[in-house]
């Protein structure tokens, strides 16, 4: 098919390979412009810009997509070049623009999102982190027909995945991104079928995966062991949890819940006796759990074992 596509990160660029490797003419590509990025904060392309300037694809990047918004001016311009490209079809992927009506119906046969959750469940900005906080035992992909409400539209293919007990967003991310370029292309394949067939999503189980805030880093150790733990794997690598221990700031990347203190009370966020090399800490309403930190990172330092940091904090660590 003749298709434009609208992504920006590494879960759009492995879909945006795998319509180029099925044989599917990208008339035109849509990213978000370049955003300061490294230590430098130097301009730097979206890894579907960088794919495509490497395939020869035309790029536009508008700020909006709003012809009547603040960023007009590059919605025309955007108008203007998906005219002249004349997709049959539009392909988005964690584009991060909205898509206002005109977009949606301007190809033929609409709009299609790669989506990271098994709709309707998780729809929103962050699906990969807030299934992996909520504990959920499965997500998956939809491949979903755009409609003008938030990931409401029908869903054409999906397919799960299990979420394993120590998949963080960073794998989850790459299986999801990996399992969302080969739906994709199978809904290219039998697209005139899926549409003629779509699913409505039921509004039963419908729920919110709001955008991963940097404020949401700071642990609250008032909450239960296994609830941090898992936002620790969801927080992984973006924006990581934060906390004070022993006095010193911290980042906690890794834990596992632990047996809690023996008299099943102490003051949640405070260390608990714990053999040489290890650390735990009081969580929970009253402090009557305990969670094991395993890999930490001091400012400025790296990610490490918790008996390294222990270390060269002279703590505890023989």
């Amino acid at each position: 098919m003749r298709i434009a596509f609208a992504g920006t990160p590494e879960f759009a660029r492995a879909a945006l390979e795998a319509l180029l490797a099925a044989g599917h003419e990208v008339a035109l590509v849509l990213t978000q412009p370049d955003r300061p990025a490294g230590r430098g904060l130097q301009l730097q392309a979206s890894p579907v810009k960088a794919l495509a300037a490497r395939r020869g694809l035309p790029v536009v990047q508008p700020r909006s997509l709003r012809l009547d918004g603040k960023f007009a001016e590059d919605a025309r311009a955007a108008a203007a070049a998906l005219r002249s490209a004349a997709p049959q079809l539009m392909v988005v992927a964690a584009y991060g623009l909205i898509l206002p009506p005109w977009v949606l119906a301007l190809p033929p046969a609409g709009c299609l999102n790669i989506h990271a959750s098994l709709l309707p469940r998780w729809r929103g900005a962050a699906p990969i982190q807030r299934a992996i906080e909520a504990g959920d035992s499965e997500t998956g992909i939809t491949i979903m027909q755009m409609d003008a409400g938030l990931d409401t539209g029908a869903m054409l293919l999906e397919q799960a995945t299990p979420i394993g007990p120590d998949d963080t967003a960073a794998t989850l991310h790459d299986r999801l991104a990996a399992l969302g370029a080969e739906l994709v292309v199978q809904a290219l394949a039998r697209l005139p079928e899926l549409q003629a067939r779509p699913c409505p999503q039921p509004a039963a189980g419908a729920t919110y995966a709001a955008k991963i805030d940097k404020a949401e880093a700071a642990i609250d150790w008032r909450q239960g062991a296994a609830a941090i733990e898992r936002r620790l794997r969801a927080f992984d690598p973006f924006p990581g949890a934060s906390a004070e221990i022993a006095g010193r700031p911290l980042k906690v990347w890794r834990a596992r819940v632990a047996e809690g203190p023996a008299d099943g009370q102490a003051l949640p966020g405070s260390l608990l006796p714990a053999p040489p090399g290890r650390l735990l800490v009081a969580c929970g309403e009253r402090g009557s759990e305990a969670l094991e930190l395993l890999e930490v990172q001091a400012p400025g330092g790296r990610r490490g074992p918790v008996r390294e940091w222990l270390q060269r904090a002279g703590l505890h660590a023989t």
